[in-house]
Parts: C-alpha cells; structure tokens; sequence
C-alpha cells in the first residue's frame, strides 16, 4: 500500500500543478484579499469532498454512465465559468470607470461566503472532478479491502495535499498584489483572468459528448 501511496500522491500534486478553473478562482480573489483567497480555496476543498463522497456512493458512477446526465453537469460546469468570467471583465471594467472618476483605487464588495460560494460551485461543477474520482482514484485501491473506506482516505488524503497547495498559492499571489497595486495593471489581470475564465468554459462545452 506504500507504493500505491506514494503513486497517488505525486499524481494528485500533478493534479494541483496544471492551472485550472479551481486555481483561476482561488487567484484572483487571494490578489483582493488573503482572506478571500482561502474562503474560495475551501469551497473548492468542500466541492471535491461532494466529489468523494458521491464517488463512495456510486453516484458519480451513475452519472458518468448516464450521457445526458453527465453532458447536463459539462454544460452546467461551461455555462457556469463563462459567467464568472464575463462577471470579472464586467466587475473590472466598473472597477477601472470608478477609479478614474474618484481618482482613487475602488474596493469592490466580495464577502468571504460569496467568494467559498463560487469555490464551491467552481468545482462541483467541474467534470473532470467526477473522471478523477472514477478513473484515476480506482488505480489505487486494493479489491481485497473495502472500496469505501479507501475512497475517503484517499479522498481526504487530497483534500489535505489542496489544502497544503492552496496556502502556498494564496501566500504567492498575495505578494504577486503588491505588483498589482496599480489601477491598470490590476484591471490587465482581471482581463486576463476573466477571458482565461471564458475560454476554460468554452472548451469544456466544446469537449462535450455527441
């Protein structure tokens, strides 16, 4: 079982290490505040525990079995990310007309509930989430001991290796927003970080199944 671990770890790292909608998220609200980046961070932690224990219930098998299920929650997820990033380029594009008509940076209004809302939602929403747990996970579970168990254990084995990587991230990007201070270079980052956003969603509705 060491092995197996070991296997499951450096796969879910490289899990974490490909930017993805989670990390687009949980960046742009660690560049407001600290406190928001961690209150999306553990929404998209409670989003991938919904993943683990449908998947210990067999329910995300079900859904993957289903093709118009499972093409409901890819255009859900799609429809989902190209809203908040039309949402970003619209909030940015507000933000940039308030500040130059009071001639100072304007804050705007994101509540740590709003920000593990969209965390949450962000990946909930994601169905690559659900193949992970399907394909991925079942790699590194021994028949001979009971499935259910091994999927929490390596369900919370990932949700603490995310935690540990989204402390990192948001202790980066915090230092990243001392860079960022400027009016016009944070509304480039919103920019970039909204069309990233729309661009992620297009893909995901473009990759669904016929």
């Amino acid at each position: 079982m060491g092995i197996e671990l070991m296997g499951f770890v450096a796969v879910v790292l490289l899990a974490y290490l490909i930017p993805g909608p989670d990390f687009l998220l949980v960046s742009r609200y660690a560049v407001k505040h600290r406190r928001l980046g961690f209150a999306a961070a553990l929404g998209a932690q409670s989003g991938l525990c919904i993943h683990m224990l449908m998947a210990a219930l067999g329910l995300s098998a079900i859904a993957a079995r289903s093709a118009e299920l499972f093409m409901l929650i890819r255009w859900i997820g799609a429809a989902y990310l190209i809203w908040m990033g039309l949402t970003v380029l619209y909030s940015s594009r507000s933000q940039h007309r308030s500040e130059q008509a009071d001639g100072q940076e304007a804050i705007e209004v994101a509540s740590r509930s709003r920000a593990f809302a969209h965390g949450f939602l962000c990946n909930l929403l994601n169905p690559k989430a659900i193949i992970f747990f399907l394909s991925v996970l079942p790699q590194f579970i021994n028949p001979a001991v009971g499935a259910v168990q091994q999927i929490f254990i390596l369900g919370v084995l990932d949700v603490l290796i995310g935690i540990a990587w989204w402390w990192g991230v948001i202790i980066i990007m915090e230092r990243v927003a001392r860079a960022l201070s400027r009016p016009h270079i944070r509304q480039w980052w919103d920019w970039v970080t909204g069309i990233l956003m729309i661009g992620a969603g297009a893909l995901l509705a473009r990759n669904s199944p016929s």
